[in-house]
């Protein structure tokens, strides 16, 4: 009968018990990347989606304001057709590349911007028909 030495116990103790360490670590690890990646994605899809809104807002900004300049009396100088419109607000350089384009048709006015690229913008468009 073999009996085992008090030293050899120990270190087998030892050595299970760093298994054990081990195994609570990797799982513990795996539970917190399972947590932790999707809010991860998730905050960065909301700061794109939050960077998107605060781009439509500038542009709708500008071109309700720009609709209202025109309304005013501006649309005089305008010919019948649809033209390039030149902005001058600072907060266009906000804005992703695009344009904005005034429509005229008699008395009616149609002014939209459109980026070059839609990303989930889309197209502003503000339409009046003056007197």
């Amino acid at each position: 009968m073999v009996i085992p030495s008090p030293k050899r116990l120990r270190f087998a103790r030892r050595a299970a018990s760093r298994g054990m360490l081990m195994t609570e670590l990797m799982m513990g690890m795996a539970i917190l990347l399972i947590a932790v990646i999707p809010i991860g994605f998730s905050l960065l899809n909301d700061a794109r989606l939050a960077h998107t809104n605060y781009q439509r807002a500038v542009a709708m900004e500008i071109v309700d304001g720009e609709m209202e300049i025109l309304a005013a009396g501006e649309w005089r100088s305008t010919a019948d057709g649809a033209h390039p419109y030149p902005v001058r607000a600072a907060a266009a350089t906000n804005l992703p590349p695009g344009q904005f384009t005034i429509t005229r048709t008699g008395n009616h006015l149609r002014l939209e911007w459109k980026a070059d690229e839609l990303r989930g913008l889309g197209i502003i468009v503000r339409e009046v028909t003056v007197k």
